[in-house]
């Protein structure tokens, strides 16, 4: 090499990745990368080791590539390859990295040479944050990672720009409007495009101005507070269901919203899509009016045309009537159910506990099946941007990973909020170890795992020790079955932070205060419940069981 100041394939990533404003990177090292990491740090990037890929902002991975995708999210994935002087040879882990990738991610690149590492890295956090946010990998060989070039010979580059701002057509925010104005039945569904444009101020002055009943999807919940006065969310059904016009403002028409289709929707209903994504308008269902464009732009144009022909839907209308007796109805059956004093308790006496201690500005992540439906509905939301479930993609696994990263944003710019991480039993066993990552960075995380010794249901001990009489539990146990009393709390205390194993509301409340008070100390609650609670009786899973015994199994 030539005189001058030599820099590594490493060094260069980093250095990148810091010129970007990276400020954390998530990972589980190994050959070749573990160097990365090391410059990484070295360029204050704070690094977090992590135990199990499933659960990693900048995601570090060895090879093979391996990727967990909340759906449209920026995410740059930086994974190791062999050497290049060994592809086709059969190299340890030898895999078609960059081509796999394709599949799943806005770009999908390998650096050609050392020199164009900085422009690549720029290119790729460029493209996962402009237009709909998602994810792009970036291929390093093992060899680049040592290898040195002058750093005169690289071709270094700024910090790209925020991404541009896009608004809709006039004219189609004219038809918007007309067609708001004449509905009877109008429903606003607040997706989490609204939340990830922070558009909240706008949408608030929306729903306040024309007085229009709102939904959020999971991950818009606090956009508007759900305890506004026109949030339908105890209505959901019936709101969908009997809506005439949809205003769609940064939310898909997929599984979550069943499509758009009857019988869950009208077959008349007309859609107003307002979405960033012109490949996403149209699907499923024909929209009345398409709006393409950011989310808080296109609002603020919408407020700007409703300040022209003013609209206030009138709170005494016969469709207003409708919602308010359908989510009176709704909340005193949650309510008769949350109050419960049976034991075990149900998840609804859970979650009201829940509710009552934990502060309104915390930051709630939550995963698993009925853990996360049910506490859907009962914890509500007040702020924007501070809850964090399994997604579009249902991906089992990420809640840990979701409520470190939080934590950590938490700890360094708003220290006075709390991470409540909201677990199902079987969702905790996904990536329970990442217990110890929380407990070596010192995350005061609040962990609720509600067990049910199961999958969606369980078995207590009682009739699991009776299943055993019946021969292996590999061919007699109900697949949906965990062992039960598991005692997850005793991971934490094994790790140094706090366990607690409940099964009384007392022990709850106890707990929970304790945790929520100890702002130093991660915790674990165990919290048992029925086996069988759900939303409603699971009458397959019963009538199973009962023909295995009398079948004798």
């Amino acid at each position: 090499m030539a005189a001058g100041e030599a820099v590594s394939g490493a060094q260069l990533v980093a250095e990148a990745l810091r010129a970007q404003n990276i400020e954390y990177m998530f990972g589980i090292v190994g050959i070749p990368i573990i160097e990365i990491a090391v410059a990484a740090q070295a360029v204050g990037i704070k690094y977090i080791g992590m135990r199990n890929e499933q659960a990693v902002s900048i995601c570090l991975v060895g090879p093979i590539l391996s990727l967990t995708l909340q759906k449209h999210m920026p995410l740059i994935v930086i994974g190791g390859s062999s050497d290049r002087n060994q592809e086709t040879m059969g190299a340890f882990q030898e895999f078609p990295q960059v081509e796999a990738g394709r599949l799943y991610n806005k770009l999908s690149v390998r650096p050609s040479s050392l020199e164009v590492i900085p422009a690549v890295i720029e290119k790729a956090v460029r493209t996962s944050m402009y237009g709909r946010p998602g994810s792009c990998y970036i291929d390093i060989p093992g060899d680049f990672v040592n290898l040195e070039v002058n750093k005169s010979s690289v071709k270094y580059v700024e910090c790209c720009p925020p991404p541009p701002t896009s608004m809709a057509e006039h004219s189609a925010v004219s038809k918007a409007v007309s067609i708001i104005a004449h509905a009877k039945q109008p429903l606003l569904i607040i997706g989490k495009g609204a939340a990830y444009s922070h558009a909240e101020n706008n949408i608030r002055k929306l729903v306040d101005l024309c007085g229009l009943p709102f939904l959020p999807t999971p991950m818009a919940k606090g956009v508007v507070p759900d305890n506004h006065p026109n949030c339908v969310a105890a209505a959901r059904s019936t709101a969908l269901q009997h809506a005439d016009v949809v205003i769609l403002l940064g939310a898909r028409l997929n599984w979550i919203l069943h499509f758009g289709l009857p019988p869950r929707f009208r077959p008349d209903v007309k859609v107003i899509q307002i979405d960033i994504c012109a490949e996403e308008l149209g699907n499923n269902v024909r929209p009345a009016a398409v709006l393409l464009g950011d989310i808080n732009a296109v609002t603020k144009q919408l407020l700007e045309e409703f300040s022209k022909r003013l609209l206030k839907y009138p709170s005494n209308s016969e469709w207003w009537k409708k919602l308010r007796e359908k989510i009176k109805n709704n909340e005193e059956r949650s309510k008769e159910l949350a109050l419960q004093k049976s034991l075990p308790m149900n998840y609804y006496t859970v979650f009201h506990h829940i509710r009552e201690l934990i502060p309104k500005d915390s930051i709630l992540v939550s995963e698993g099946a009925n853990t996360m439906d049910i506490g859907r509905t009962m914890l509500p939301n007040y702020y924007p941007r501070q809850r964090l479930d399994a997604g579009t993609f249902g991906t089992m696994g990420v809640g840990l990973g979701f409520a470190i990263a939080a934590a950590l944003v938490a700890k360094d710019r708003t220290p006075e909020k709390r991470v409540i991480c909201i677990e199902g039993d079987s969702a905790f066993g996904f990536s329970g170890m990442e217990v110890e990552t929380i407990c070596r960075y010192n995350l005061p995380i609040v962990i609720i795992v509600v067990n049910n010794n199961g999958i969606y249901t369980g078995l207590n001990a009682d009739n699991w020790k009776e299943m055993l009489q019946y021969g292996d539990p590999a061919t007699c146990v109900p697949p949906v079955s965990l062992l039960p009393n598991s005692h997850y709390e005793e991971i934490m205390s094994a790790f140094g932070g706090k366990g607690y194993f409940v099964k009384t509301p007392e022990e709850l409340q106890k707990a929970l205060k304790a945790s929520v008070t100890d702002k130093q100390t991660p915790s674990l609650i165990n919290v048992m419940i029925d086996p069988q609670s759900d939303r409603k009786k699971q009458v397959f899973i019963k009538i199973l069981l009962h023909k295995q015994w009398s079948d004798g199994i």
